[in-house]
């Protein structure tokens, strides 16, 4: 059985591709999605700053992760990634930052792994790819599903000021968050 709380020693790191290298300085689009928090969220309308963790997906106990996902670059380690960012979440409200998770994986399977995980902030599904579009997010394909790479948004007043991408390994990405926090006070 797979330990999602683990990290195999032997993932291969990503690289970057520039597939970030447009989002500075981007808006976030006014859409609407729905959150863990049974709620809708609308980023358009975001005030301050706010941390959006991007992840391809996460893994479910007793199920069984996509055929070679170990191989993908970056895409093992959701799980890690949210529980650290859980971990740290006072730390980055008291950095003046709000925290949300978003994957392309449904509201509905989000809240299990929100409840199991017990994040205190909501994840948002974009289960019908508004945000990946409109931001051009970069992403790839394994057992038929289009998924987000792990990608790292730092916005302020709706503008995305920061980005931090490729993330290896996906619990340092809070740590990496909360340093350009910290060196770059709104």
């Amino acid at each position: 059985m797979t330990n999602l709380n683990q990290l195999p020693t032997d993932l291969p790191i990503p690289q970057d591709d520039g597939a970030a290298a447009h989002l500075v300085g981007m808006r976030l689009p006014a859409i609407s999605l729905g959150a863990t928090n049974a709620g809708q969220f609308n980023l358009g309308e975001s005030k301050g700053r706010l941390v959006i963790y991007c992840y391809p997906m996460t893994g479910q106990p007793n199920v069984p992760l996509p055929e070679g996902w170990d191989q993908i670059p970056g895409a093992r380690g959701c799980t890690p990634q949210s529980c650290s960012f859980r971990d740290h979440y006072q730390e980055l409200r008291d950095l003046g930052a709000d925290v949300v998770g978003l994957s392309v994986q449904s509201t509905e399977y989000q809240k299990e792994m929100a409840e199991r995980l017990h994040l205190p902030f909501p994840v948002l599904s974009d289960v019908d790819y508004q945000l990946q579009q409109s931001l051009r997010l970069p992403t790839f394909v394994a057992a038929g599903m289009t998924l987000l790479k792990r990608i790292t948004l730092i916005v302020n007043d709706g503008v995305i000021e920061a980005v931090h991408y490729p993330i290896f390994p996906s619990d340092s990405d809070p740590a990496w968050v909360m340093d350009y926090l910290k060196n770059n006070p709104a």
